[in-house]
């Protein structure tokens, strides 16, 4: 497993398993089978409510604490500094853990303009020790400009809808720039209109790989996060299978070429559901 180094000199696997969507009689086996896989990252958040199956499953698990990378995010409902303090508090009890290795803002929210006290409030849990690093989801440039010009502390990583129909690449440039890590949420894109793409499918057949496959190691060799979800074991197992061949120069830039600013989930600027 690749990982990349935090701002805050943490380890984080390139690879994670996402919960989105993953139901609560659905999620302890899923997060079970995608730890015995060899996923190390797990990835969910207190409107997913299966932060408590998370917590069971890592507690079930032969992987020591440490060896795991936990990430939950805040609702928008539980924006504000001590909304945010309380909110997290709730999932800490939650999960049964004594800290998350990555605490997110799920959306801006914009038109309540509360996400910079709201990353404040995520300042005092990183400097408390109660979380090893902190970001955002789904943040546009203006939002993290926001954050870098009124708060102390850099966000780590910024959350996004990301794959080859969306390549973020505007987003991607900011980001670098400034030392932020760039994780790509529904990386397959939802419905899965781009794994019948006629390009990924000739570079997954050249390979003897799936699409999916394909798009998750584009997103690797992009130096982007990718959090995969599936509740289907051979699934699981496939997307974790990424890391025996590498795309070449010439199938990177035919799948960057796909590129079409087609967004299947919110604008987050547009995005003020509470």
């Amino acid at each position: 497993m690749k990982t990349v180094t935090l701002h805050s000199q943490i380890e984080m696997p390139q690879l994670g398993f996402g919960v989105w969507q993953v139901e609560e009689n659905e999620a302890v086996p899923a997060v079970t089978k995608a730890i015995e896989t060899g996923y190390r990252s797990i990835d969910t958040a207190a409107i997913y409510g299966n932060e408590k199956q998370v917590g069971e499953a890592i507690r079930q698990s032969f992987v020591a604490r440490d060896e795991l990378f936990i990430t939950t995010k805040v609702w928008n409902t539980d924006q504000g500094y001590d909304n945010t303090l309380k909110a997290f508090e709730t999932s800490l009890d939650k999960l049964g853990l004594d800290y998350v290795d990555l605490y997110l803002i799920h959306w801006p929210t914009p038109e309540f303009d509360e996400y910079v006290e709201t990353y404040k409030a995520l300042e005092k849990l990183y400097k408390d020790g109660k979380v090893k690093a902190i970001g955002v989801c789904n943040f546009d440039i203006d939002h993290l400009q926001r954050l870098l010009d009124e708060c102390d502390v850099k966000p780590a990583v910024n959350q996004v809808e990301c794959h080859p129909y969306l390549a973020q690449n505007e987003l991607k440039d900011f980001c670098r720039d400034n030392g932020i890590l760039l994780e790509a949420w529904s990386p397959l894109m939802q419905g899965g209109e781009v794994l019948k793409n006629e390009d990924v499918q000739s570079i997954a057949k050249k390979h003897g790989k799936t699409p999916a496959q394909v798009i998750i190691r584009w997103h690797l060799q992009n130096d982007t996060v990718v959090i995969p979800k599936s509740v289907t074991p051979s699934r699981i197992e496939e997307n974790f299978d990424v890391f025996d061949f590498e795309l070449t120069a010439d199938d990177m830039a035919a799948i960057n070429k796909l590129d079409r600013g087609e967004r299947k989930g919110p604008k987050p600027s547009e995005m003020n559901v509470r």
